[in-house]
């Protein structure tokens, strides 16, 4: 951050940056992307002084995510299921009540 004005990030700072990352970026992507680390900055600052030890931070509750979580499944519920001779219906083939596949290993299975 530049010494003459504190807590804002100069576009000569985001072309350092941009160099270091070796992107090109336009002068209009330079003024974008100076506007959205400030605000990226200025965030992590205010975090950072909730989070500072001695602060007052009584009134903000403890979250371990940003939003709720909420379960989007249904409950589980038993169903009857299908019968062996249900299931076995369309199969291409079955054999003493299983489906019947090709064998693909050796005899010593």
């Amino acid at each position: 951050m530049s010494a003459d004005s504190p807590g804002t990030i100069s576009r000569d700072e985001v072309a350092h940056l941009a160099r270091l990352a070796r992107l090109a970026v336009t002068d209009r992507e330079l003024d974008l992307f100076a506007g959205q680390l400030d605000v990226i900055l200025g965030a992590v600052a205010r975090v950072g002084e909730v989070a500072r030890p001695g602060s007052d931070s009584g009134d903000i509750p403890p979250t371990s995510h940003a939003v709720p979580l909420v379960n989007v499944f249904r409950p589980d519920e038993r169903r009857p299921g299908l019968t062996q001779e249900q299931a076995l219906a369309c199969a291409p083939a079955a054999e003493d009540g299983r489906f019947r596949v090709p064998q693909i290993l050796g005899e010593e299975a």
